[in-house]
């Protein structure tokens, strides 16, 4: 049965429970404050960017920047 994730090396990149839950947090929380109206247009898209990027990597447990670091 194919959940529909990507499958990715077995320890290249992967992140613990602990790690996955706080970058989940982390990221919601930094995508919820950058969809408040903000004067400076370019920081708040770049929050929302940053906030998608550690909800995914929580919710995969993958983490594209660990994996290049360890090759």
């Amino acid at each position: 049965m194919s959940t529909g994730l990507p499958a990715f090396p077995a320890h290249e990149g992967h992140i613990g429970m602990p790690e996955r839950f706080i970058s989940v947090a982390a990221g919601l929380a930094l995508a919820a404050t950058a969809a408040k109206p903000r004067p400076n247009v370019l920081l708040s898209i770049l929050a929302l960017g940053a906030g998608a990027f550690l909800a995914y990597r929580g919710a995969t447990g993958y983490c594209p920047a660990r994996a290049a670091l360890d090759a």
